[in-house]
């Protein structure tokens, strides 16, 4: 590649998903009542488990981490997905560019290090619940919460670096919704076997490594289920039930795009699975944790009905 080639650009342009403007208009509004509901959701749970003595417990600290984390990374994505609907130039600053790749893989990795944590918390709660209080005080659950947003942010911060010092060349059309890691990565006009596997070791470290924490809590776990009466069993599975479904949504395509980016799903596919993390999967949380959790629904119940009794009050 010729010296005078490896130029810098001032914006990219983001293809995103349909140049149909009927198409964009429709997943405008498909969108824009999804993230509202994701906005609503996240934290209506945060502000019932903050009303709700009941839910002062370090699975909810957790939780509420959780939901602070899912609706930074929708609001990391989707505004500017839907301004880019309704946009005929669909551009995006270099800088803002860099910080909308920064948070969204800093929020990413902070997720999958939070679940680890998460399935941490339900092993003490299930194999050791007499010490449970013990060994998951306070000072320990604001430690594993530090560490995992300070985990996701280092790796990110890191990553963004490496990948935006690569010279664009003239290139700067992203053909994605946002400007996602191995979307910008292709743009590069020289040779990026440096960043894959950069993004492979952060993958292993932040995606594989939590993951297996995740297996190895939950094989402790059957592993006492077995040996517990029928009862036991039953409440340990609602115990861990919801945090159980939240890591297949999470992990299960994070692997199968990250862990060999030079082999990654197609551009379609990938575009599909930033999807799901950006609009689904934090839509989807507070509605998993709501519905399988029987403390959240009597917290919720409470809550209703306090609310239910004020305006009587106010109506007579």
């Amino acid at each position: 590649m010729e010296p005078d080639n490896q130029t810098w650009v001032s914006e990219f342009i983001l293809l995103g998903l349909s140049s149909d403007w009927d198409v964009q208009v429709s997943l405008f509004v498909l969108f824009l009542i999804m993230y509202l509901v994701t906005v609503l959701g996240n934290f209506l749970i945060v502000l019932l488990i903050r009303l709700d003595s009941r839910l002062h417990t370090p699975m909810y600290f957790f939780l509420i981490n959780l939901s602070l984390v899912d609706v930074s990374y929708a609001t990391s994505i989707v505004p500017q997905l839907l301004v880019h609907f309704l946009a005929e130039h669909k551009a995006i600053p270099f800088v803002s560019c860099a910080a909308q790749l920064f948070f969204s893989l800093a929020l990413g990795g902070i997720e999958f290090v939070l679940l680890a944590v998460m399935a941490y918390d339900r092993y003490v709660a299930v194999c050791d619940p007499l010490r449970y209080s013990a060994i998951m005080h306070s000072g320990l659950c604001s430690r594993l919460a530090i560490t995992s947003w300070a985990s996701g942010c280092t790796n990110s911060l890191m990553q963004t670096a490496i990948t935006f010092q690569l010279p664009m060349c003239t290139n700067k059309y992203i053909d994605h919704i946002s400007c996602e890691l191995l979307a910008v990565v292709r743009l590069a006009c020289v040779d990026t076997s440096s960043n894959e596997v950069a993004i492979t070791i952060s993958s292993i470290v932040l995606l594989m490594t939590p993951f297996l924490l995740v297996l190895l809590s939950y094989i402790q776990i059957i592993a006492i289920l077995k040996i517990q009466s029928r009862e036991g069993r039953r409440k340990a599975f609602h115990t861990c039930a919801s945090h159980l479904t939240v890591v297949a949504l999470c992990y299960g395509m994070a692997i199968f795009t990250y862990i060999q980016p030079h082999s990654s799903p197609s551009v379609l596919q990938e575009k599909l699975i930033s999807l799901f993390y950006a609009v689904f999967t934090p839509m989807l949380n507070p509605m998993i944790y709501s519905l399988r959790n029987k403390e959240v629904k009597a917290a919720w119940q409470k809550l209703l009905g306090q609310i239910s009794g004020l305006i009587s009050k106010l109506s007579t």
